[in-house]
């Protein structure tokens, strides 16, 4: 009841400070592609920003994640970990982050090699990015928040599996980003350098912008919860 309660608080305030959107839509759930367009409120109502952006997701299309929704009744389709399915559902951003310093408005941190996203439920660390230097290592499975690759170059940490004093729910999926890829992902919402340039140079953190992801009538439903 708490955690309910929690939710429609939430929801609320966000009715109220929320400016900028990020719209993820997929023709199914299997779907492992899809469109972003993003939206800015106004005076008028949400106007639509730039065109839309073809994105990739998880190899395995959508399942229901964690965030600011309240998980439908009937949900048959649970994101896990593992599942190479990406979270649908309403989300916060967290902070952005790449390899080098990027001139932004939006919260941005610049990560190492030795900074690691832990996705191995048996850590305390489990959906947290910490530096390997600076922790007990517990884990024994993490992504590298920066590598050979150009994959996290740039990128923003969307807040899923993760509410208040809740934290992360064991198994229900973890590391979860929208960054650079041009093929589907283990979960993560993907697009071109260029292209995600554009979106972190758009975000404003005073707009407390939001990402909204999953099928065209799971999506319609949702933006009522913002609207």
């Amino acid at each position: 009841m708490k955690i309910v309660l929690a939710l429609c608080v939430i929801l609320i305030t966000l009715q109220a400070q929320t400016k900028q959107l990020l719209v993820v839509t997929t023709k199914e759930w299997s779907a492992p592609s899809g469109k972003l367009q993003r939206y800015e409120l106004h005076e008028t109502g949400w106007q639509k920003i730039g065109n839309k952006i073809d994105i990739k997701l998880g190899r395995n299309g959508l399942g229901w994640g964690i965030g600011l929704h309240e998980l439908p009744k009937d949900a048959q389709i649970i994101k896990k970990e593992g599942d190479g399915k990406s979270p649908a559902g309403i989300f916060k951003l967290k902070h952005a982050f790449g390899y080098a310093p990027f001139h932004i408005a939006y919260p941005y941190k610049i990560y190492k090699e030795t900074d690691h996203c832990v996705d191995d439920v048996n850590s305390k660390f489990y959906n947290k990015i910490v530096d390997s230097t600076q922790v007990d290592v517990d884990y024994k499975s993490k992504e590298h928040m920066k590598f050979p690759k150009d994959y996290y170059k740039y990128g923003i940490v969307v807040d899923h599996n993760h509410i208040g004093e809740v934290g992360a729910i064991k198994g229900a999926g973890s590391c979860i980003f929208i960054h650079i890829k041009d093929v589907p992902t283990a979960g993560c919402t993907v697009m071109s350098e260029e292209q995600i340039q554009t979106v972190l140079r758009w975000l404003d953190p005073e707009a407390e912008p939001l990402l909204i992801q999953g099928t065209e009538d799971v999506v319609q439903k949702l933006w009522k919860e913002i609207r």
